[in-house]
C-alpha cells in the first residue's frame, strides 16, 4: 500500500536525523517497524522499545536508575 502522511516539522527533523545515523534503515522500514510495534505487538514491548517500564521495584525518587548499581 502506498500512502502519503504528514509529519510535523520537529518530527520530520527527528526522522531525518535518525536515518542519517542509521543509513542501513530506510524510511519505509522505520515506519513499518514503528507501526508494527504499536499495532501488533504486546504493549509492554512498545514500552520497552521506548525505554519505559510498566512496573518498577523503585520509583525515580528512590533512585530506580541506580538500582542495578546498588544490587551488585
Amino acid at each position: 500500500m502506498r500512502t502519503t502522511i504528514y509529519l510535523p516539522d520537529e518530527l520530520a527533523r527527528m526522522v531525518e536525523a535518525y536515518l542519517k545515523e542509521h543509513p542501513e534503515t530506510s524510511l519505509s522500514a522505520l515506519v513499518q517497524e514503528s507501526l508494527e510495534a504499536r499495532l501488533r505487538r504486546n504493549p509492554a514491548a512498545l514500552l520497552g522499545l521506548a525505554g519505559i517500564v510498566e512496573k518498577a521495584t523503585r520509583t525515580a525518587r528512590e533512585g530506580a536508575e541506580d538500582f542495578h548499581r546498588h544490587e551488585r
